[in-house]
């Protein structure tokens, strides 16, 4: 996927921002994350925040120090730490226990893979899956960011949005990224789905990110007006899938999505 990120203004990433030091370290780490490899160096980092290399050192100690980052040799890496700090976050949403407690449960998802994921702009980023079908390894992990117009999960929780806000993020001629030939590829084609969406009440994805894999969602209905959007997804092989089955995913989808929308039913 082409790396979109824009070069940083000549007098560094954070110049303007109440705490430099917390933006250039949250800089970092997204920068790492967003590498192919996982590693850069330093001079990658300092180029990347558009500070001296002087500067950018004294702030990769500080995060080695505290472990949210790892040095391997000439180049640095995300860190354990944050897998713990990830973890405790998902260890306290509500939403995620009770989303293993109904998979575990459920007649139909208790054999299939099962994501739950929120809305982060143009992405969803997957909190928690299920694995109750090991065939089904192709798919995005805890912690991946997918766009949101190559899965059904994405396009579930964008037909909620307001046209004007729909029509903002994808003009009709806006190019979308690609991994499939059956992958959507215009705002146009995308906007077309999510009506079909939201008459039907679910989305359902034709191996447009991975060959050989469909997939179906739903979106959670919202807390309050500021809470977080969820969506729920579940894959199948599309060599054995079949309508039948799809609907009974669907008709699950809807009941996890009715009790995490609404805990007390």
């Amino acid at each position: 996927m082409v790396d979109s990120r824009a070069s940083r203004p000549s007098d560094g990433l954070g110049s303007t921002s109440p705490a430099p030091a917390v933006t250039r370290a949250a800089a970092v780490m997204d920068a790492l994350a967003a590498s192919a490899t996982g590693r850069l160096t330093l001079s990658d980092l300092a180029r990347e925040l558009g500070i001296p290399k002087s500067s950018t050192s004294n702030l990769l100690l500080a995060l080695e120090e505290a472990r949210l980052i790892s040095r391997q040799g000439s180049e640095f890496t995300l860190g354990r730490k944050l897998v713990e700090l990830g973890a405790a976050y998902l260890s306290r949403l509500d939403e995620v226990q009770e989303f293993y407690r109904f998979c575990e449960q459920a007649p139909t998802l208790s054999g299939e893979t099962v994501r739950i994921a929120m809305l982060d702009g143009a992405n969803v980023i997957y909190l928690a899956r299920y694995e109750g079908h090991p065939a089904v390894r192709l798919t995005s992990n805890i912690g991946d960011k997918m766009p949101v117009s190559l899965c059904a999960v994405g396009k579930a929780l964008i037909a909620r949005l307001h046209e004007h806000d729909i029509d903002a993020m994808f003009p009709d001629d806006a190019d979308l990224p690609v991994l499939t030939p059956k992958s959507i590829r215009t705002g146009a084609e995308l906007k077309a789905q999510l009506r079909q969406i939201r008459e039907q009440g679910h989305a359902f994805e034709d191996e447009e990110s991975t060959t050989g894999v469909v997939c179906l969602a739903v979106s959670v209905p919202t807390h309050g007006a500021h809470g977080p959007s969820l969506g729920l997804s579940v894959t199948a092989l599309k060599a054995t899938y079949s309508d039948e089955q799809g609907a009974q995913m669907v008709k699950e989808l809807k009941e996890l999505a009715r009790s995490l929308g609404n805990p007390m039913g």
